[in-house]
């Protein structure tokens, strides 16, 4: 007789969705990192990589959609195994180079990593204690960074020194051990999945399927105005972890091991916050008025960025860098901690998809429209202040509602 999933050691669920957040950020941060060489192989301009990270977050949107039955029927771990099997196929579908291939990978990396906002969600709504909750969610949110933060020292140095087709075997190799890895707490975190679940075509693309994300969002108030801060601040985070790398080379001069190093450092500052302000949610109580402020604060950031001199010293560079990432990348473990906290525990996983189907059409028109005005304008400064004030007139209205 299998355990309940409460039954689980939380600190051994918050483990594997750690380690799983970090592989799927990993997996899907990989492209954009060694995207100055696989789009010049490819023959395509270099901020073209927007169109494919687009892409990657419309096949996280297609699984949010469409998900839900496997998730029922499967459980949250062999939901997540599933989720990186389909990410380590598509670096390999992209190692073929040619851009068809590319956009099928793209396409794919977002359906594998569709499944880990919910299934993550779902384990630690279960098994987290609720003092901590916010801190929990952000230590596994701080996977995301830190995933990227792996790519851009490890992807980086392995393509410059041996081919960007390395870097992805290498990735690929990363998310076999993982999901390896987390099999032996399946008995335990899977208990309470359906088997009887029907996940046939017509179950999947039912309009119940469909429209249960949408409709969960109806559960409370709070949720409507989350979601748009939520999917302002994608936006941001979505255009500076696709065109960092592309930006400091092109507009810079920095090599490719030098803007994967400050990539990296841009991460990691993300990681230190996801835990640092998810703490500071908890003991504040104000989780949804911290995140106004920090978007004002990530808002200015980004300004600062596009508006620096060509010839400022390097360490300033990378100072904003890395705070931009510390207050652009660190929102989503107290976004998530919040719509876990205000939803029904037999409805965490759909309220958590709505939010996140949102979030990631934000990663979806994003990068696509930062790519097309950096094309349009000629100028990268144009899209990055643009992009800036879109999360400050949100953040500013959210907060004006908040006080009302």
């Amino acid at each position: 007789m299998p355990k309940p999933a409460t039954a689980a050691s939380w600190i051994a669920a918050l483990g594997a969705t750690l380690l799983m957040q970090s592989v799927a950020s990993f997996l899907t941060q990989t492209l954009p990192v060694v995207a100055p060489l696989i789009m010049a192989s490819a023959g395509l301009a270099p901020e073209r990589i927007g169109n494919l990270s687009s892409l990657v977050a419309f096949g996280t949107v297609l699984f949010l959609l469409l998900g839900g039955p496997f998730l029922a029927r499967l459980g949250p771990v062999r939901t997540l195994q599933l989720g990186t099997g389909i990410a380590a196929a598509a670096l390999l579908v992209a190692a073929m180079g040619a851009l068809p291939a590319l956009m099928l990978a793209s396409l794919m990396l977002g359906i594998g990593y569709g499944p880990t906002p919910p299934a993550g969600s779902r384990i630690l709504a279960a098994t987290a204690p609720k003092d901590h909750r916010t801190l929990i969610f952000s230590v596994k949110q701080a996977g995301a960074p830190l995933g990227g933060a792996l790519a851009g020292l490890i992807a980086a140095p392995v393509a410059a020194y041996a081919g960007w087709g390395a870097a992805l075997l290498v990735a690929v190799a990363t998310a076999v051990v993982a999901a390896a890895a987390i099999q032996p707490l399946r008995e335990s975190l899977d208990v309470e999945r359906d088997p009887a679940r029907r996940i046939g075509l017509r179950d999947v693309l039912s309009p119940h399927t469909i429209a249960a994300p949408v409709a969960a969002l109806r559960i409370d108030p709070l949720l409507p105005r989350l979601t748009a801060l939520s999917v302002a601040f994608a936006v941001c985070q979505g255009c500076l972890f696709s065109f960092t790398v592309t930006w400091l080379v092109e507009t810079r001069g920095m090599s490719l091991v030098e803007a994967g190093g400050t990539f990296a450092a841009m991460q990691v500052a993300g990681v230190v916050a996801r835990i640092l302000l998810g703490w500071l949610a908890d003991r504040t109580g104000r989780a949804t008025r911290n995140l106004v402020v920090q978007a004002f604060v990530a808002a200015g950031s980004v300004v600062a960025l596009a508006l620096l001199p060509a010839g400022a010293p390097g360490w300033v560079l990378g100072a904003l860098c890395a705070l931009a990432g510390f207050v652009g990348a660190s929102w989503n473990g107290i976004s998530l901690a919040e719509v876990a906290r205000v939803a029904p525990p037999d409805r965490v996983s759909d309220v958590t998809s709505g939010t996140t189907l949102f979030v990631f059409l934000g990663y979806v028109a994003g990068p696509s429209a930062f790519s097309a005005l950096v094309t349009l304008s000629g100028s990268w400064s144009l899209p990055m202040v643009l992009v800036a004030l879109l999360l400050a007139v949100v953040a500013a209205l959210v907060g004006v509602s908040l006080r009302r």
